[in-house]
């Protein structure tokens, strides 16, 4: 059994031997003879893939830092001043009213004026009268009652009395004499005719 394994072993070696003999032979025959036809050319290098280029690496780009806008205060308004009240219209004053111009005093009468004679229960009584330019300017009773002592004492104090107070009036509105009614309505009436007569 040994002796048929060192066979087996021995075989093989030489095999073995063989086929490397005839390998070598062939390589050098190759070396001798490059261009011979039928030689063996070496199998050319397989070309070198170049490397698929990398994408270059993008660069960041810095993000710019937002420069902060100045902050300005805002300026306060100025406040709202309140406007001044206008002051009211004033209504004018109307202007007086120019004076008329005076009209010239008609040519007053001149001259005395008897007025009518006026029956009384006491006597009759009769007045006559001054005027100049129009006025007034004397007045006395030319009849009076003065039968008897009572009318006589009348009189005295109630004619002088009538011929002031129509002298000052200018007229024949003048009040009567207290105790001589009869006598002051007499002369009253006598002094109005004799006004008209003298057209004041």
């Amino acid at each position: 059994m040994r002796r048929g394994v060192t066979v087996f072993c021995t075989a093989v070696t030489g095999v073995v031997l063989v086929v490397a003999w005839q390998a070598d032979v062939e390589r050098t025959s190759a070396v001798a003879a490059p261009g011979a036809a039928g030689a063996l050319v070496a199998p050319a290098p397989a070309a070198s893939t170049p490397a698929a280029a990398s994408p270059p690496t993008p660069t960041p780009t810095p993000t710019p830092k937002p420069t902060p806008a100045p902050t300005t205060k805002a300026t306060p308004a100025p406040a709202a001043t309140k406007a001044a009240p206008a002051p009211k219209a004033t209504t004018a004053a109307p202007a007086p009213a120019a004076p008329a111009p005076a009209a010239p005093a008609p040519a007053g009468a001149s001259g005395s004026f008897t007025g009518s004679s006026v029956s009384t229960r006491y006597g009759a009584v009769q007045v006559q009268i001054t005027v100049t330019n129009g006025k007034l300017t004397g007045a006395q009773a030319v009849a009076y009652p003065n039968r008897d002592g009572n009318s006589k004492q009348i009189s005295a104090y109630a004619v002088p009395t009538l011929n002031q107070e129509a002298v000052a009036a200018g007229s024949a509105r003048i009040a009567m004499v207290s105790g001589a009614t009869y006598t002051s309505n007499g002369y009253l009436t006598s002094l109005q005719n004799a006004l008209d007569q003298a057209g004041i």
